[in-house]
């Protein structure tokens, strides 16, 4: 049987997690999609990443198929995309779920507060 542990465990060993820092060169260079996958209540408490797309958890497999009237052209199977959640958490488990969909160039940047503590941009 599985647990949250394992299932956390099997999305961190898929999804590679990089530092604030280095997700924040990433957003500067102007050439991947930020994705915050918070619902909009915690999103609405503390701000996101600048530019950030938002798609909860709990929608984003219907956001990323293509075949779903929900589907959003962010979701590119060739784009860079980078997930950020409250601790970073939510969005391996996101990207594990992206990855078990084909998209293959997925990236955890971890919690908010990581990047609002680095000097990352951000917006309301």
């Amino acid at each position: 049987m599985k647990t949250a542990q394992t299932y956390l465990d099997e999305a961190n060993t898929a999804v590679p997690r990089i530092s604030a820092q280095d997700a924040i060169a990433k957003h500067d260079s102007g050439d991947a999609t930020f994705i915050d996958v918070r619902d909009s209540g915690d999103i609405a408490k503390s701000g996101t990443i600048k530019g950030a797309h938002r798609v909860p958890r709990g929608f984003i497999e219907f956001a990323a198929d293509p075949e779903t009237k929900f589907h959003k052209p962010i979701f590119d199977k060739n784009a860079d995309l980078y997930l950020i959640c409250g601790a970073g958490g939510q969005a391996a488990l996101a990207g594990k779920t992206l990855k078990d969909m084909g998209y293959t160039k997925v990236t955890n940047v971890g919690g908010f507060p990581d990047w609002k503590e680095a000097g990352g941009p951000v917006e309301d």
